[in-house]
């Protein structure tokens, strides 16, 4: 029997989300089979457990669709080292206080900013490519930046709490099956999925 349309887009998806979160938090996942007891049961626990992280860092990343708006037709550039490193000082800061490794939590939002760079200069090209599907409204920054920031903390607080599951074996396929199902849940599309595969790639520590 042939598979729908649909449902072949739908397996395209989910294969070629699956690869792209591959690629960037690590070069081979091994998922545990079934006939192991307590594997399936840990890689569950990761998922539960890295659930919000991805589901904050994919919130994290739809701010970006409205930076980029603030931005377009104007001088302010996409990259902005002073504002970067306020971001990396803060949370360096905030995970000290939790109890968290500030240099571990730097390095993580470091893919978060690049992550967020990567949706709006994507949506750059396809406003220069596209001039009719450009932004009519600018999204005033300051709003969105605070709106950033209460995400940006409310991410830290859940990789302060999820510490030892990023630091156990189980994190990478925990983190892959967390990622798919945002993924899902958001209907991100390939740009979106693409970022939010750079914003993981730290999240790991094994």
């Amino acid at each position: 029997m042939r598979t729908t349309t649909p449902l072949r887009r739908a397996l395209i998806t989910v294969t070629a989300t699956a690869a792209v979160v591959l690629t960037a938090t690590g070069s081979a996942v091994a998922v545990p089979v079934s006939g192991t007891a307590a594997a399936p049961h840990a890689t569950a626990h990761s998922l539960s457990a890295l659930h919000p992280v991805v589901e904050l860092a994919a919130e994290r990343l739809a701010t970006a669709d409205l930076v980029a708006a603030a931005k377009w037709g104007t001088d302010s550039p996409i990259d902005d080292p002073a504002r970067e490193q306020q971001v990396l000082d803060n949370v360096a800061a905030q995970a000290q206080q939790l109890g968290a490794d500030p240099d571990e939590i730097r390095e993580i939002f470091r893919d978060q900013i690049e992550a967020n760079k990567i949706v709006q200069r994507g949506l750059f090209q396809r406003w220069t490519d596209h001039p009719d599907e450009a932004p009519t409204t600018k999204p005033d920054l300051s709003v969105v930046r605070q709106e950033i920031n209460r995400v940006t903390s409310a991410l830290v607080e859940a990789l302060a709490t999820t510490a030892d599951d990023r630091g156990a074996v189980t994190c990478r396929p925990g983190l892959l099956l967390a990622a798919l199902q945002v993924h899902h849940e958001d209907h991100l599309d390939a740009l979106h999925t693409r970022a939010l595969a750079r914003a993981l790639r730290s999240v790991c520590g094994s």
